[in-house]
């Protein structure tokens, strides 16, 4: 069905031939275009756009690199283990390191860590469940 077809590189210059079994795959693809680069170009400007973080959509690094997270000194509020966390620590404030932060989490009975939230009372009393709140009982 196809033959071969010699080709003229349009960024060198050198004729390549465009083989059968080449098209054959091109057709398969659905490409409409016949390639415009050598293979030796072709090879060159892909690695090209690799080095700089371009190209293919399909890319797994998305074209930039991620900054270094700065990372803090902090001591265990429970441990006293020294630790670094993601944040600039306050003294009003508990910082936990990994291994007691995450016990936390999980055996805190369905509420927040923060609080307030698990379907207890409310730290306001019956004043929100009305319509004498200043919201007008909407929330």
């Amino acid at each position: 069905m196809f033959s071969d077809k010699t080709l003229q590189c349009r960024d060198c210059g050198t004729s390549f031939v465009f083989t059968a079994s080449e098209q054959d795959f091109y057709a398969q693809k659905g490409f409409t275009n016949q390639p415009s680069r050598c293979p030796s170009c072709r090879a060159a400007n892909k690695a090209r756009r690799n080095a700089t973080g371009g190209g293919s959509s399909y890319s797994t690094s998305g074209g930039y690199a991620r900054p270094e997270r700065q990372m803090f000194p902090a001591v265990c509020s429970n441990c006293g283990k020294a630790t670094e966390v993601p944040f600039e620590p306050r003294l009003d404030k508990p910082v936990y390191c990994s291994d007691c932060f995450t016990p936390r989490e999980r055996s805190s009975g369905g509420s927040s860590v923060r609080g307030g939230y698990g379907g207890g009372g409310s730290s306001y009393g019956d004043r929100d469940r009305g319509g004498s709140s200043r919201r007008g009982g909407r929330y």
